[in-house]
């Protein structure tokens, strides 16, 4: 979707007409996906919302932001021969992610600027997210009038916008030194050939530094033997997500190396699984020109779809030789690919470790079939005669690379593309209900009535006692929480799935399950890396029941204080929620109870979505850990929603089991009025229904 608005989508400069007269105005943009500022890199000011805002935007309410702090990057130099915009991305991301960005605007600046395609922007501004901020801006120049002659956009359009950039001052000036609320500068001349991981997308290291990065996760590497895979085996290999697939200039060098490695003869090991799913279908048209898709589909990188495919989990099945070495060995295999999320769990819920690459490098690792390499300087191979072939043999240079792009641009082929793809047969006779109320399908395993949309009896915000449902560490993601991967058979969600007469072999995916909460709910901190700190070797997903002693799913124990009506909170770490914007983990933890989370920080778009449900965000300045919270240990929260400020501090009492009382220092993590108004209503949807209410009598 995100390539589709950069293609098809934004004008950069769009025209309204107010009381009879026609208004040129900065084309902007409120996206529901964490990733929306990739528009940012063509000069469109965007950001992402969580899907309950948006929700309440379609009943009339407005969506509100602080006036924010804006932080600049200047960039100066440029980038040297061979080194790609995934390298600066993940640089940036590196540098930026040790920044308080919360909350916070990013814009780039400086004459490095200039030096940078539309294209190495998009893929900057598209890891916003990973790097903390709401935006990650570029302004308009003559790279974003070469962007839309070369995307088709008509001639009078393309004018337009630069006719408006200048006139108003938005056009941008290399040489100009603005004032923000803080800067930083980065050398692209000094930018290397990067990775990011294992199991982080700011964890940036240098490309042949891969095998001491997988140290970090298993202390010795077992190596690969009888040409059997071992520790650091390549068990997928995708060049895909909007963040890399976007950039023609990246696909393109892919190709190239495709080209060159089959010049060689090399292919990638038996076990590694392949995949190609550019951002859009005009990727198809350009590689075809110039005879690269040809190439990478001899080594394996066939196109396999467009749009979020392994980048979010649906990755298919493991080659049954990864998973058989997993059971009988404990290897632990990797994933490499051109995503801007490496989270353990997310690109398959087998898979703990993963690294982010650009597309020609997602390449190179699955021809060495491993990352327990120096990709740098070790052979990826050896050539029919037994030579050695590295990476400086495949490697396409700048040169190389525009040379490609010559040959394969053609601005017709956007429109051309998209028109094929709109007229799709199977979508235009797709079956829709046309009632005006959704008919509900009682039978149904996908779409199930949610509990969360009624009125809410507004004593949610009083002061309350909990018991901790969940303690947990830092850096819980919204993957964590809420999974979008494949639904395994022996899970709780499966069991349940089954238990409604689906085949345990084809659950399918849990994104495709997110109408039905039933099934959602039991999915919630099921990834194997989560671990609940209230009591030792809790299974994920599972939590202890105090009363009972009992270990149980979350879903269970949730339940069974619910009926003894008894309130329940989590506590977590640093960066709680960070990650995907999916509005269902917060939804989860509203239907497991919880009426606050305690975190040292939030992410935003999460934070958001927790308000939307009339969770209570607060900031206190322990975690879990830190706190040493046991069984029999309830968090009492003084609460007084009449008195409920932006940021106010609440009084947060530890109550332990012993007797005794600890107070925590606490902040509500509110940043507006219009978000202390949704708390007050117990969520968004309450709020709308209360006023469609009123509106009504």
């Amino acid at each position: 979707m995100h390539t589709l608005n950069l293609e098809r989508l934004a004008t950069v400069v769009t025209t309204v007409e107010v009381d009879g007269k026609v208004w040129a105005v900065p084309d902007t943009m409120i996206g529901t996906d964490s990733h929306t500022p990739m528009i940012n890199g063509i000069g469109v000011l965007g950001w992402g919302v969580g899907g309950l805002e948006a929700e309440s935007v379609m009943f009339g309410m407005p969506v509100t932001l602080r006036v924010p702090d804006v932080v600049g990057v200047k960039l100066v130099g440029k980038l040297p021969s061979g080194v790609l915009a995934t390298d600066l991305a993940l640089t940036v991301t590196e540098r930026l992610r040790r920044l308080d960005l919360q909350d916070k605007f990013v814009e780039f600046y400086g004459p490095g600027v200039s030096t940078l395609t539309a294209g190495d922007r998009a893929v900057i501004a598209n890891m916003t997210p990973e790097f903390g901020g709401n935006s990650g801006y570029f302004p308009i120049d003559e790279q974003t009038i070469l962007y839309l002659r070369q995307t088709g956009r008509s001639d009078s359009q393309v004018s337009l916008v630069e006719a408006y950039a200048h006139r108003t001052g938005l056009w941008f000036d290399p040489e100009s030194d603005p004032t923000y609320t803080s800067t930083i500068e980065i050398n692209l001349t000094g930018i290397e050939v990067s990775l990011a991981g294992p199991t982080r997308p700011q964890d940036r290291i240098s490309a042949g530094n891969t095998r001491s990065a997988l140290q970090k996760l298993k202390a010795s590497l077992v190596p690969s033997h009888e040409n059997k895979p071992a520790d650091g085996a390549v068990a997928i290999a995708a060049i895909t997500s909007c963040t890399n697939t976007s950039d023609p200039r990246l696909v393109v060098a892919a190709g190239l190396l495709a080209r060159k490695a089959r010049h060689f003869g090399l292919q990638p090991p038996y076990w590694v699984k392949t995949s190609l799913a550019p951002g859009s279908p005009t990727a198809e048209r350009y590689l075809r020109r110039t005879n690269l898709l040809e190439d990478l589909e001899a080594i394996g990188f066939g196109i396999v779809g467009y749009g979020c495919t392994t980048c979010i989990g649906n990755s298919g099945p493991l080659p049954q030789t990864i998973v058989e070495a997993m059971e009988e060995r404990s290897i632990l295999p990797v994933a490499v690919l051109s995503g801007n999320r490496n989270f353990p769990g997310r690109v398959h819920p087998q898979l703990e470790a993963g690294f982010l690459a650009s597309p020609p490098m997602v390449i190179a690792f699955a021809l060495a079939g491993t990352v327990d390499i120096d990709i740098l300087n070790d052979p990826l191979g050896f050539d029919a005669n037994g030579k050695p072939v590295k990476l400086a043999d495949l490697w396409p240079d700048g040169a190389e690379i525009d040379a490609a792009l010559a040959l394969s641009a053609d601005r017709s082929d956007v429109d051309h593309a998209y028109e094929i793809a709109e007229a799709s047969e199977a979508w235009s006779k797709l079956d829709a209900p046309t009632s005006v109320l959704f008919p509900w399908n009682d039978t149904s395993t996908y779409i199930r009535r949610p509990p969360f949309a009624r009125l809410s009896d507004r004593e949610r915000q009083q002061a309350f006692e909990a018991t901790p449902l969940l303690v947990l560490g830092d850096d819980i993601t919204t993957d964590h929480i809420s999974p979008a991967g494949a639904i395994p058979k022996k899970s709780v969600a499966g069991g349940y799935l089954a238990a409604r007469g689906e085949d345990p072999n084809d659950l399918n995916v849990y994104a495709s399950r997110r109408g039905n909460w039933e099934a959602m709910v039991r999915g919630l901190f099921t990834n194997k890396t989560v671990r609940n700190k209230l009591a030792p070797d809790l299974p994920p997903g599972s939590t202890l029941h105090v009363p009972s002693a009992t270990v149980m799913p979350l879903w269970d124990a949730a339940q069974a204080y619910r009926n003894a009506g008894e309130n329940v909170v989590i506590i977590a770490g640093e960066c709680y929620g960070m990650g995907s914007s999916r509005d269902w983990a917060a939804k989860g933890a509203a239907l497991l109870g919880a009426k606050a989370v305690l975190a040292v920080s939030f992410e935003r778009i999460h934070r958001s979505n927790l308000i939307g449900m009339g969770i209570l965000p607060l900031r206190i300045n322990q975690d879990g850990r830190g706190l040493n919270v046991c069984p029999g240990d309830k968090v009492f929260v003084d609460l007084d929603k009449s008195t409920l400020e932006p940021r106010s501090a609440i009084r947060v009492e530890l109550r332990r089991a012993t007797g005794e009382v600890e107070v925590l220092e606490a902040r509500a993590a509110l940043e507006t009025e219009a978000e202390v108004e949704t708390l007050r209503h117990g969520g968004i949807l309450p709020m709308i229904l209360d006023g469609c209410i009123r509106g009504r009598d």
